[in-house]
C-alpha cells in the first residue's frame, strides 16, 4: 500500500505566509530564498556582484549593482556568478501590498510585466538611496509600530517610483518567437501552481482567462499562441495537468476526496467528480481504492 504523505511548508515559508512580507540582507539570508514559493510572492532584490538572470525566454548578463523585481506569475532564475555577493532583498504577498486601484497600476507596470523591464542598472548615488530603503524596511518590520505595515507598503512603493523614473537595461539578449515565448511562459507558470500545498489553500489559476490576466495579454492571444505552438487549446493543457495532480493527491496523501476537490479548485465534489471521470472513466474513489 503507498504510503500517505502530509504536504508541508517550510517554517520561512509558513513564516511568510503568515506576515504576506519579510525584507532581508542578502549575504546573512542563508537558505531563505532557496525555500520561499515563488508562485505566491512578488520579490526586489538590489544586489552587487556578477551574475546571469533568465527571465521568461530573456537573459542578462549582469555585473555591478541592480534593481530586480520578481512576479510570481513569470518564470525566472539567478546564477551567482560573484565570490562575494551582497544587497537586499524584500517579499511580499499581493494581499500585503493591496491598497486599490494605484496599487494594481504599479504591479502591472514594465517592472512586472511578460513585455516589460524587471532589471535596471543602478549608480552608486542611487544604490546609496535604496539601501537606506531597504534598511528602513527591515528596521520597521522588527519594530512594535502598530502601523509598520503600512510604512513598509510606503517605503515598497517609493522604490518602485523610483525604479520607474530610471532608464531600463538595455542588455537582454532576447530569443523565440512571440508565440513560442508565451507558450514557454504559460507552461512554467502552469507547473509551477503544483503540488497543492495544503487542502485550505485552493489553485488559483484554473481558467485560460486567468492565465491570460495573470500575464498581462489577452486571452485570444494566449490561445492563439497555445494553439499554434502545441496543437492543442489551453483548456486543454490546464486540464491535463489538473488531473495529473489529483491522480497524485488520491494516491500520496490522505486528504478526503471533498478536500481534494476543494484544493484543485472544484466548488463542489461532484464537479470534481464528472471532471474526473469525463478525463478518466472512471471516479476518484475508484482510483483511491485501486492504489490501496
Amino acid at each position: 500500500m503507498n504510503q500517505k504523505i502530509q504536504r508541508s511548508l517550510s517554517p520561512f515559508n509558513s513564516k511568510l505566509k503568515l506576515k504576506g512580507f519579510n525584507a532581508f540582507q542578502i549575504e546573512s539570508d542563508g537558505a531563505e530564498t532557496r525555500v520561499y514559493s515563488r508562485k505566491d510572492f512578488y520579490k526586489i532584490c538590489l544586489t552587487t556582484g556578477k551574475s546571469i538572470i533568465n527571465y521568461s525566454d530573456k537573459s542578462y548578463a549582469q555585473e555591478g549593482t541592480i534593481l530586480f523585481f520578481g512576479n510570481p506569475h513569470i518564470p525566472y532564475s539567478w546564477e551567482t556568478i560573484s565570490t562575494e555577493y551582497q544587497g537586499y532583498t524584500c517579499l511580499f504577498s499581493e494581499d500585503f501590498f493591496h491598497q486599490g486601484e494605484r496599487t494594481e497600476s504599479l504591479l502591472k507596470s514594465p517592472l512586472f510585466r511578460l513585455d516589460g523591464t524587471p532589471i535596471l542598472q543602478i549608480s552608486e548615488q542611487q544604490r546609496l538611496l535604496l539601501n537606506d530603503i531597504f534598511e528602513k524596511m527591515i528596521a520597521e518590520q522588527n519594530s512594535d509600530y502598530a502601523f509598520k505595515d503600512d510604512l513598509i507598503r510606503n517605503y515598497i512603493h517609493l522604490i518602485f517610483h523610483e525604479a520607474l523614473k530610471m532608464k531600463p537595461s538595455e542588455n537582454f539578449v532576447h530569443h523565440k518567437s512571440g508565440a513560442s515565448r508565451l507558450t514557454t511562459v504559460f507552461m512554467e507558470l502552469l507547473e509551477r501552481q503544483f503540488p497543492i500545498e495544503t487542502p485550505t489553500s485552493p489553485l488559483q489559476l484554473k481558467t485560460a482567462q486567468d492565465y491570460a490576466s495573470a500575464l498581462s495579454v489577452h486571452v485570444n492571444s494566449l490561445n492563439r499562441a497555445i494553439k499554434e505552438i502545441t496543437g492543442k487549446p489551453t483548456s486543454a493543457h490546464i486540464a491535463e495537468r489538473i488531473l495529473s495532480e489529483a491522480k497524485a493527491m488520491l494516491q500520496h496523501t490522505d486528504w478526503n476526496i471533498s478536500e481534494i476537490a476543494f484544493a484543485l479548485g472544484f466548488e463542489y465534489p461532484s464537479y470534481f467528480n464528472n471532471f474526473f471521470k469525463k478525463h478518466t472513466g472512471t471516479n476518484p474513489k475508484s482510483l483511491r481504492v485501486e492504489t490501496n
